[in-house]
């Protein structure tokens, strides 16, 4: 088995990657920033909308629209509704970055085996799996700025097509900042500058200046083509959508700036791994290679000290913080490979509560997993035994390898626990859609022309299949042209509907659509934002 994967890494990286991003890619619901997504690429393809981008027929300007182009291309192959389509080009873009990261490690260590581990850790940590498997666009900035900085060592290393290499880092810098602006810019990229700078200036020449000022000014040219062309084709739009943005970076969702050091437990199954390999004094001298473990290091504390100035925090914000986190994880697990059986005691504990705890939870998986889930198996019972019968194998397998010591299989069995969980355990998700209330919005039809009144949720314009342009917008109110229309009403904007429409026109209720999956209405996580009453109105 060893032989076959010291001969073969890239072929089961790829393999791993696709059974953990594209497995089930179509099972759970759509969320609120994966309709927002959606529509927008839906609108894209439509109404033709793919330069001054649109969401329910208005101006979205708040992200810049490269993600969105592949979604639509995507949507425009296999279907405008294909769930699956619609989040292929992110599980790709998981899949792209996972594969140029473990070229990365590899272009910097010259060690096989550890770019081997750091490319298992990083698709199996937790934020990784979400980001990968959903709809949003963070993954695609990041995946770009990976591919970026490996062209950007390559340039650095090797002065054999260094010209070559600085413009392929800026064509992709360009397609990070297309992505999702200067988020991987400052978290990712500028946060491996200072690693590197500090780590390996030797290898920093002045040979270097005109190529890395090059890549600049191609990336940024790129990345601000967009801005720049919205801003002078739509201004007023423009400005008062950058507006909003930049006063969200400092009253919106703000945090303390210490909210975000518990950021290894974002790596899920890895969190006291990479724990303990955040430890510098105690790993510094047990790691293959002290100066690149230093650089690693140094590249994810300076993430999370660069993140943790931003006045705005979100978990997932931390998502850079994860690709450079993998990579020190990987050392700290290569040592235990390599000198497990002669570590003391004291050191072993970290690795049998980690990995026990794994296998103690696939073993118990068939008995608890059926006494929480008994009452909702009806029909799922299929997706439950097999899932039963491979955690619990899995585990069996993690506690005898523990017994002797074997630590790289337990490694291997831990990211086939992963795997199970998501090929065959994930569709049990289902389980939990258990809205009784629960009345899609996607069964309306009319002929009737359609409007809102309230924000509509993205999920529900989603859903909807189409556009239901607010009539009030901004602080204006355009009451539709025609004789009689549809419209979709909030439930706060109840008593607004009728003080604008009861003087001229007929109100007539037709049906009230919920789009809660989990919740009913008397439960505490219950939306009543993922709601709308329909309604006909006609003019008197």
């Amino acid at each position: 088995m060893t032989e076959f994967i010291e001969k073969h890494p890239v072929k089961i990286i790829l393999l791993v990657c696709a059974l953990i991003f594209i497995a089930n890619l179509d099972v759970i619901y759509v969320n609120i920033m994966e309709a927002r997504n959606f529509v927008t690429a839906r609108e894209m393809i439509q109404n033709h909308n793919w330069v001054l981008t649109t969401m329910n027929d208005y101006p979205r300007y708040e992200k810049p629209p490269l993600p969105t182009w592949l979604t639509a291309l995507s949507a425009m192959v296999f279907g405008v509704h294909n769930l699956f389509a619609l989040r292929l080009p992110a599980a790709l873009s998981a899949i792209v970055l996972v594969f140029f990261f473990y070229k990365t490690v590899l272009l910097i260590s010259s060690n096989k085996k550890l770019s081997f581990y750091t490319a298992l850790i990083l698709p199996t940590s937790f934020y990784i799996i979400f980001s990968g498997r959903n709809g949003q666009w963070d993954i695609f900035t990041h995946s770009f700025m990976v591919i970026s900085i490996y062209f950007l060592i390559k340039m650095l290393k090797f002065d054999q097509l260094k010209w070559g290499n600085a413009l392929l880092s800026g064509l992709f810098f360009g397609c990070s900042f297309l992505s999702k602006g200067p988020v991987s810019l400052y978290a990712l990229w500028l946060s491996f500058l200072i690693a590197y700078g500090i780590v390996y200036r030797n290898e920093l020449k002045r040979k270097h200046i005109l190529p890395f000022v090059s890549l600049l000014l191609l990336g940024f040219a790129i990345g601000a083509s967009w801005f720049v062309y919205v801003r002078y084709a739509d201004p007023q739009s423009f400005m008062e959508i950058a507006t909003e943005e930049a006063g969200n970076w400092t009253s919106y969702n703000v945090r303390p700036f210490y909210y975000y050091w518990s950021f290894f437990t974002q790596s899920g199954i890895w969190t006291l791994p990479a724990f303990v390999a955040l430890l510098y004094p105690y790993l510094k001298n047990r790691v293959s290679n002290k100066r690149h473990y230093t650089f690693v290091f140094m590249w994810t504390m300076a993430s999370v000290v660069l993140l943790s100035f931003i006045p705005e925090k979100k978990s997932r914000y931390l998502l850079p913080v994860l690709i450079p986190m993998a990579f020190n994880t990987a050392f700290y697990i290569e040592y235990l490979v390599n000198h497990f059986n002669n570590i003391k005691k004291g050191e072993r504990f970290p690795v049998y509560f980690n990995f026990g705890v794994i296998a103690l939870i696939g073993i118990a998986f068939p008995i608890g997993g059926f006494i929480f889930l008994k009452d909702k198996l009806s029909g799922h019972y299929p997706s439950f035994i097999l899932t039963a019968i491979l955690l619990f194998a899995i585990g069996a397998g993690i506690v005898f390898f523990l017994r002797k010591k074997d630590t790289e299989k337990v490694f291997y069995l831990t990211i086939g626990f992963v795997i199970a969980i998501l090929l065959v355990g994930f569709p049990l998700a289902n389980t939990f859609n258990t809205n009784e209330e629960f009345n899609n919005i996607n069964t309306l039809e009319t002929s009737l022309p359609l409007y809102s009144l309230g924000e509509p949720a993205p999920e529900m314009i989603w859903h909807l299949g189409h556009s239901a342009p607010e009539i009030q917008h901004g602080g204006h109110l355009n009451i539709p042209t025609e004789e009689e229309f549809g419209i979709l009403v909030a439930d706060d904007k109840k008593d607004e509907l009728k003080r604008i429409f009861e003087k001229d026109y007929s109100i007539d209720y037709k049906e009230k659509y919920d789009i809660n999956y989990t919740a009913n209405p008397k439960d505490r996580a219950y939306k009543a934002r993922l709601t709308s009453s329909y309604y006909i109105i006609k003019k008197k």
